[in-house]
């Protein structure tokens, strides 16, 4: 079993970090709960994770819905090493770079880091279209309802009460 992690780890302290995973490929609920497998097995400790919901494609419409959650979890893993372990599952899981939005039979998100505001190449935290995304939004409020937005503080259940309904997010059964 990989810890994901280093001798250089040891006196860091864990980060909070919240992950937003879906699949529209293949059997997703499988493949998600497989992605949930490989973030522990990777240096990332689940601490909460939301129900599943059916998600209405956006963007790229002509494609599968998605299945969606978020996890909780803690990680000593810096967040640049972080998103290569997450890339590093999405292609186990046999994810190829297609077209943008388009289907996939996994990714996994970040969506915050702590409280930090990162902009690092590939790494941008809070996940820079969280605010606009119900399908992100909705299962990260069903397990964190007092979460902030460390940009302007607003609560994330706040930022979704203001959003249209637009693309339907449905809890799975």
């Amino acid at each position: 079993m990989h810890s994901g992690g280093s001798e250089e780890d040891a006196g860091v302290k864990p980060i909070a970090v919240y992950l937003c995973l879906g699949s529209n490929l293949g059997d997703r609920k499988d493949l998600i709960e497989w992605g949930v497998k490989e973030l522990e097995r990777n240096g990332i400790t689940v601490t909460a994770r939301s129900s599943l919901y059916e998600t209405e494609p956006v963007d790229y419409e002509e494609q599968p819905w998605f299945l969606n959650c978020v996890i909780q979890g803690a990680t000593r893993l810096p967040v640049g090493r972080l998103l290569a372990t997450l890339k590093g599952i999405e292609a186990g899981a046999g994810r190829t770079e297609n077209v943008r939005f388009g289907p996939r039979r996994l990714d996994i998100d970040i969506l915050l880091y702590g409280d930090e505001v990162i902009t690092e190449g590939p790494v941008i935290v809070p996940h820079p279209r969280l605010n606009e995304r119900r399908f992100a939004l909705i299962p990260l409020t069903e397990i964190a309802p007092d979460l902030t937005d460390p940009r302007d503080r607003r609560l994330f259940s706040e930022i979704l009460s203001g959003l249209d309904e637009g693309k339907k997010v449905l809890k799975s059964t």
